[in-house]
């Protein structure tokens, strides 16, 4: 019969071979779920084009009409495996203002011996350059990734130029006259989706719909702004890079 130290000893030895073998088996799982999230994971840089179509507001006894204009977007996208990412966004359109209302201050205008509080209208030129941050939700579907969005930023509006018409009196603001422009600065959410389209290993095409919403800007001191929450719509198709 054995000693009972022998069996002590090899009791003690199973035990570290089993640690061994649980040790190589988690070991094995990390480094598995390790190459499967780098392999899962997608960084890449996307260039689109878009409409942006804006509705019109109304209050403050004004109402203010934004032009449909062309933009561009530019992304800085990365997809974390499976399904969870975030992106950095630049845009920057053509943001055409029109302001009809009373004027502000209050002007009394007469005609015919017949007087009351004057009436303009505004055009403002500007630019619109929105900066923008954005979780996005993405999956894989053979050579589809469809993806949603939502996030905020920055939309910074600045004008390049505003014509006042007044009956036959005409003035020019901005360049020399900047006095009756404003540039503005405002909080901007963002949200929307859609899907890419592989096409090679690392090229493809990108369609989405992203809606902006973000309170009117004041670009004119002759009017007050509406200050209303207006909504920018911005159907998209671009190229996209994968790094």
């Amino acid at each position: 019969m054995r000693p009972p130290e022998y069996y002590e000893w090899d009791f003690i030895e199973e035990a570290a071979m089993h640690t061994k073998w649980v040790k190589k088996v988690f070991l094995s799982v990390g480094w598995a779920a390790l190459s499967c999230a780098v392999a899962g994971a997608q960084t890449d840089v996307a260039l689109s084009l878009y409409g942006a179509f804006t509705g019109t507001t109304n209050a403050n006894g004004v109402t203010q009409s934004p032009a449909n204009a062309a933009g561009g977007l530019l992304e800085v996208r990365h997809i974390v495996h499976p399904w969870m990412g975030f992106e950095g966004t630049y845009a920057f359109n053509r943001a055409n203002q029109a302001y009809s209302g009373l004027f502000y201050p209050p002007v009394t205008s007469c005609i015919a011996g017949s007087c009351g509080p004057a009436t303009e209208i505004a055009a403002v030129s500007a630019n619109a350059h929105e900066v923008t941050g954005d979780w996005v939700a993405s999956l894989k579907v053979g050579n589809l990734r469809p993806f949603a969005l939502a996030g905020g930023g920055i939309l910074f509006d600045a004008p390049s130029g505003q014509i006042l018409q007044s009956g036959s009196v005409i003035m020019a603001c901005g360049g020399t006259n900047p006095s009756c422009t404003n540039t503005t600065t405002k909080p901007v959410f963002v949200y929307g989706g859609g899907v890419d389209w592989g096409l090679l290993p690392h090229l493809g095409l990108r369609f989405q719909y992203r809606g902006n919403l973000y309170k009117a800007p004041a670009l004119t001191t002759v009017f007050t702004s509406t200050g209303a929450f207006t909504h920018t719509a911005e159907p998209m198709i671009g190229v996209y890079f994968r790094l």
